[in-house]
C-alpha cells in the first residue's frame, strides 16, 4: 500500500483528466492484495479454469471487428462494436495505458492473464451498464466496478469523483455513484463469465443473466445537468 504516491497521482488526474495512465498508478498504489484475492475467487470457477488453462485472451475477440460485425444487430458483440466505434475507441485502447502495470507482473503467470482480462472488460461493462464515457458516467462505473473487485485504488478514484462532481451534479454525483456500487453488489460476479460466448447473445438476456440494472439514477442527472446548460447556453 502506497496512499501518498495515490494522493499524488489523483491530484494529477483531477488536473488532467486525459491521462489515463494515472489510473493504473492509483490501482497499483492501493490494491494491496485484492487482485491476488481475486484470482483465487476465479480460480475457483469452470470459466476461470477454462481460462487459464487454456491461456485465453480476451482481447482477441474483441478486437476482431470482421467477426464482431457478424453478429446478429442485438447481441453483445454488435452493441460493443457499434459503442467502441461511436465513441472512436479500440479494444486495445487501455493496454498502452496500463504497460506500467503489465511489466510489474510476470507475463506469463494466472495473475496477469487475470489482471489483462479484468482490463479488457472495461467497455464491454460500459455498454452493458449504460454507463457512459462522461466524467459522471465512468464515475458510476468505477463505483460498480468496486463493488465487483474490492479493489481499493479503484473505490478510491470512484470516491474522490464523488466531490470532484460536486460542482457540476450536486449530491445528485455521490447518489449517482453510489447507487452504481449497489448494483454492482446486485450483479453476479462479472469477471468469471465467459464473455467470448456472450458476445453472441442478445444484449437484453445478458442483462437479465447478470442481474444489471439500468441505471435511471444516472440516466436522470445526466439529463438534468444537460438541459440546465442548454437552458444557460440560450
Amino acid at each position: 500500500m502506497q496512499p501518498l504516491k495515490a494522493i499524488q497521482a489523483i491530484s494529477r488526474l483531477v488536473k488532467n483528466p486525459t491521462h489515463t495512465h494515472e489510473v493504473f498508478v492509483i490501482i497499483r498504489a492501493l490494491s494491496g492484495n485484492d487482485l491476488q484475492k481475486g484470482l483465487a475467487r476465479f480460480r475457483k470457477t469452470e470459466v476461470g479454469q477454462s481460462i487459464l488453462k487454456n491461456r485465453t485472451q480476451l482481447m482477441h475477440a474483441l478486437c476482431n471487428q470482421t467477426k464482431l460485425a457478424e453478429l446478429p444487430p442485438e447481441s453483445l458483440g454488435q452493441r460493443y462494436l457499434d459503442f467502441i466505434k461511436a465513441e472512436g475507441l479500440s479494444a486495445d485502447g487501455l493496454v498502452e495505458a496500463s504497460e506500467e502495470q503489465a511489466d510489474a507482473l510476470d507475463a506469463d503467470s494466472d495473475l496477469a492473464l487475470f489482471a489483462t482480462r479484468q482490463r479488457d472488460m472495461h467497455d464491454l461493462w460500459h455498454v452493458l451498464t449504460e454507463y457512459g464515457r462522461d466524467e459522471l458516467g465512468e464515475a458510476c462505473l468505477l463505483g460498480f466496478t468496486y463493488a465487483q473487485n474490492k479493489n481499493r485504488g479503484v473505490g478510491f478514484i470512484a470516491l474522490v469523483g464523488c466531490f470532484k462532481l460536486y460542482s457540476r451534479h450536486g449530491f445528485s454525483a455521490a447518489r449517482s455513484i453510489f447507487r452504481a456500487y449497489l448494483d454492482g453488489r446486485h450483479a453476479v460476479w462479472l469477471p468469471q463469465q465467459d464473455w467470448e460466448a456472450l458476445l453472441h447473445d442478445p444484449i437484453t438476456s445478458v442483462r437479465e443473466k447478470l442481474n444489471i440494472n439500468s441505471p435511471t439514477l444516472y440516466h436522470s442527472c445526466l439529463d438534468s445537468y444537460l438541459h440546465a446548460s442548454e437552458v444557460k447556453g440560450v
